[in-house]
């Protein structure tokens, strides 16, 4: 035994063993407990004792220009730093995705009632404007938004002439101009499409407007002032 433990220690055989252990395991662990990597698809919000961390005159993100000054730090996909450990973050899925919009009868300029389904595909915008609004100040980002692509799609059905709504493309470009712009001050969101799918064509439906359609005959309207 005594022989075998000299020949350990003799050559330094153990030494170089534990250093070549802590060299591959434990500094490579050590370093990664200082490192966070956020995947493509997804960003996150630097937080201190779960409060967001805002940029500061004197911060180094503000001095480089990687932020603005009162801006949530926000973390985009990559490899980043977070020494000291206790910088923690919070992720936010900044994919893309899908919200129903209920059925709507939207009256057109002629006077014809659409009764439109419609979708829209939105998604938080990695910044830390964007970020601070979409976590800190909206409660229901996604029923928000929806209202108002709702609202916009009713003002642009109204300006409609005619029974026929326009292609899918060209109705969903005008939705989505009219309210972009406001989701993105308001929710902190992109909309990134607007699907309209169109007037309902069930049975009950096209008798509705077909009734509709002879009540604005000329007889009928003639028939009713000749009851006044």
């Amino acid at each position: 035994m005594d022989a075998i433990i000299a020949a350990f220690t003799g050559n330094g055989l153990v030494k170089t063993g534990t250093a070549v252990l802590t060299t591959l395991l434990v500094f490579p662990m050590l370093l990664k407990m200082f490192i966070v990597t956020i995947d493509e698809g997804w960003a996150a919000i630097r937080t201190r004792n779960g409060k967001p961390i805002i940029l500061k005159p004197n911060s180094r993100s503000a001095k480089t220009a990687k932020g603005t000054v009162g801006e949530v730090v926000v973390l985009t996909p990559g490899t980043h730093g977070v020494f000291p450990l206790f910088y923690w973050y919070k992720l936010i899925d900044v994919r893309c995705r899908a919200t129903d919009l209920p059925a709507r009868q939207l009256t057109g300029a002629a006077g014809h009632q659409h009764l439109v389904h419609a979708s829209f595909e939105w998604r938080p915008i990695p910044s830390g404007r964007a970020m601070r609004v979409f976590e800190l100040d909206v409660v229901n980002v996604k029923e928000r938004a929806a209202n108002i692509v709702g609202s916009a799609m009713r003002d642009v059905v109204r300006d409609l002439p005619g029974a026929a709504l326009p292609t899918n493309v060209e109705l969903g470009a005008q939705v989505l101009a009219a309210c972009e712009e406001t989701a993105l001050r308001d929710c902190g969101v992109e909309i990134v499409r607007i699907m309209i799918t169109g007037d309902a064509l069930t049975d009950g439906y096209l008798l509705s407007e077909a009734l509709r359609a002879t009540d604005r005959e000329q007889q009928a309207v003639a028939a009713l002032h000749a009851l006044n």
